[in-house]
């Protein structure tokens, strides 16, 4: 069992320093109040294929990596319980 705790804790220190990594290279989404003045289209090419963009490929990456930091460390709190 601690060879198991070793390994998790590995790839969890791993997943920790991308997580961090990939959150301060994003870019903040800027609307705010001028897209709410002239109107923000979600019609367009863009907005439509936002998800095969460098933007939407880190946004996908980062919500992974928080899915399993998240799931690693409930794995890792049941580990050291036990």
């Amino acid at each position: 069992m601690e060879i198991a705790k070793y390994i998790v804790f590995g790839i969890y220190s791993i997943i920790c320093i991308a997580l961090i990594i990939l959150v301060t290279i994003q870019n903040k989404e800027k609307s705010g109040a001028s897209g709410t003045i002239t109107g923000s289209s979600t019609n367009n090419f863009y907005e439509q294929n936002k998800g095969r963009t460098k933007e939407g490929k880190l946004k996908r990456w980062t919500i992974t990596l928080g899915v399993l930091f998240v799931v690693l460390a409930v794995a890792l709190g049941i580990l050291y319980l036990v």
